[in-house]
């Protein structure tokens, strides 16, 4: 078994690649930056040297299908993407990547010469607002209402994976992340709950720019979910919406100052409703996987903290720059 994880330097992707080699399986990594500064974040140095490394882009058909062919990949973790506030800015080039980044996967692993199998990230934003449903948890079965071209083309990620089982046997799961949170997220608008915990061991200000209600969901969590889904033996093209705890913004900063008296103050939350949906059912996943943790909010928050923390002692968090795309 050799395992690619597309994205890998990615914050999802980071822990991920550190769930596996912590499995002590082999893992190869595929990314534009071939620095795996997330990774140092959170792993070893032996284990970070562990993983081979291969700088690329996702939209270059020819290099992914070459390094998953003579490479015996034969599992992949596709979390590669831009994030919605570049696809709203930059559509064409969002769908570039996002689209045309995972029919690059899929091609790969259809012509690799051995089974592969997938996993990959598609998104609660699949879901429209919540103004757009009549209330209750959505499960699979619930029409998709995408008020982005991020969930458009996630949608459409989703009706390729399930044409390519059709035509070509490669079985795959889609999953379905809210706001994951947790060190190493520190891009894109769902990143600013992240960002504002690390605001707050480094005594800085921070405003969250969205309010009302988010769907959380701590990033060892989702790592791990994603690792069991790959391993899973299921057949077919499967999606699954991915549980988390609901708060409000306002509370999020109330159980922040609770954890961290001294940063009272600092966090601020002001802006839109994302327009997602929140409530998701994610019975189907539990029911398919076994297994599947749950790291309650307050105690995701509090490892987060603890981490950033560790992080600032030796030095190592006022260099990472966080990047509001």
């Amino acid at each position: 078994m050799r395992i690619l994880v597309t994205g890998a330097q990615g914050c999802i992707g980071a822990w991920v690649v550190k769930a596996l080699a912590e499995r002590g399986m082999e893992v190869a990594s595929y990314d534009t930056d071939p620095d795996p500064a997330r990774l140092r974040m959170i792993a070893p140095p032996e284990l970070v040297r562990r993983v081979a490394r291969e700088a690329g882009s996702i939209e270059d058909t020819a290099r992914l299908k070459a390094l998953v062919r003579e490479g015996g990949i034969t599992h992949i973790v596709h979390l590669a993407a831009v994030l919605m506030p570049f696809c709203q800015a930059q559509p064409v080039a969002g769908a570039v990547v996002n689209v045309i980044g995972t029919l690059n996967v899929f091609e790969a692993a259809r012509d690799a010469g051995r089974p592969v199998r997938v996993a990959y990230a598609s998104s609660a934003a699949v879901w429209g607002p919540e103004e757009a449903y009549g209330g209750g948890r959505l499960t699979e079965d619930d029409p998709l209402k995408p008020s982005t071209h991020y969930g458009v083309f996630k949608q459409a990620n989703e009706g390729n994976a399930r044409a390519f089982f059709a035509s070509d046997g490669i079985s795959s799961v889609g999953l379905r992340p809210w706001t994951v949170f947790g060190v190493g997220r520190d891009r894109g608008l769902t990143a600013d709950p992240s960002l504002a915990l690390r605001a707050a061991v480094l005594g800085q200000p921070y405003q969250i720019r969205v309010s009302g209600k988010m769907n959380m969901q701590y990033v060892e969590d989702v790592a791990e979910t994603f690792v069991r889904c790959l391993l899973a033996p299921l057949e077919g093209a499967w999606v699954f919406n991915l549980g988390g705890d609901i708060v409000e913004m306002d509370a999020f900063v109330r159980i922040l100052e609770r954890l961290r008296p001294e940063a009272a103050g600092l966090v601020t939350a002001r802006g839109p409703q994302v327009p997602v949906a929140w409530a998701m059912d994610d019975t189907q996943l539990h029911a398919h996987v076994p297994d599947i943790p749950h790291t309650p909010l307050e105690e995701g928050m509090r490892k987060t903290l603890e981490l950033f923390e560790a992080l600032r002692r030796r030095g190592a968090l006022a260099a990472n720059v966080s990047k509001h795309t």
